[in-house]
């Protein structure tokens, strides 16, 4: 597998040295796991490649993990999470609901276009793990609350455009990861969606075309991911993110 854009290799790397010393470990095999997947591929990783990449003993990873599927599970997870915080923090100054949804929409079909081995990893195991799902759900649902309050948003349900947005977004990973999304791909989806929450064409179009904003060099305060998600929060809560 080919490595991951270098704005989330730094920001997953950022993320071991601030945790507690158990979790610190945890994230370490991870991060081996993710090199191992590199050069043997998921099928071909073992946990003692993973131990050994991590420089710990066999024994020290079924402490944390029991079988090769579970560790595939857990880094699909962290990198999902860790995409979503960065979208997050690179948005952050961003106050429209119609943006804030176009640009998280557009930054999973750019990994797609960007890492596609990842990208479709992502979308094997969030179809089978809850957690994974669960998360970028959540950081989806704050954006479109937000822009249904702002008016900008008109769905006949929240659960329907959940789904349309969960729905659209895959598929066209999907498609862009495998080779057969033509050029714009991205932005025609993005814009798709905006339109199916009601926005006008015309408008939908060109939000969907602007420069996506860039991803911070590091979050404000805390290292990425050692703070709660704002979006989550705010999904859960039903306020609006910052």
């Amino acid at each position: 597998m080919p490595p991951l854009p270098p704005a989330l290799e730094t920001a997953l790397a950022s993320r071991v040295g601030a945790a507690p010393k158990r979790e610190r470990t945890r994230r370490q095999l991870l991060l081996a796991a993710m090199q191992v997947y590199r050069q043997r591929g998921v099928a071909g990783a073992t946990l003692q490649d993973i131990a050994a990449g991590a420089g710990v003993a066999s024994g020290t990873v079924y402490n944390y993990f029991q079988t090769r599927e579970e560790v595939a599970q857990q880094v699909a997870t962290w990198l999902a999470d860790t995409l979503c915080q960065r979208i997050s923090e690179s948005y952050a100054s961003v106050k429209r609901g119609v943006e804030r949804m176009a640009i998280g929409n557009r930054r999973y079909m750019w990994l797609a276009a960007e890492s596609p081995e990842w990208a479709l990893l992502l979308l094997e195991v969030g179809a089978a793990v809850p957690a994974l799902a669960q998360t970028v759900h959540d950081y989806a649902l704050a954006d479109l609350r937000l822009g249904i309050r702002q008016k900008s948003f008109r769905p006949v349900s929240e659960a329907a455009a959940m789904d349309v947005i969960n729905g659209s977004v895959s598929s066209a990973m999907a498609s862009i990861a495998r080779g057969h999304a033509p050029k714009g791909h991205a932005s025609a989806v993005a814009a798709s969606v905006l339109r199916a929450l009601g926005v006008d064409a015309q408008e939908a179009v060109a939000v969907a075309s602007l420069p996506l904003p860039d991803f911070p060099m590091q979050a404000a305060g805390e290292l990425p991911g050692d703070a709660p998600p704002v979006r989550s929060r705010a999904a859960r809560k039903g306020t609006r993110a910052p």
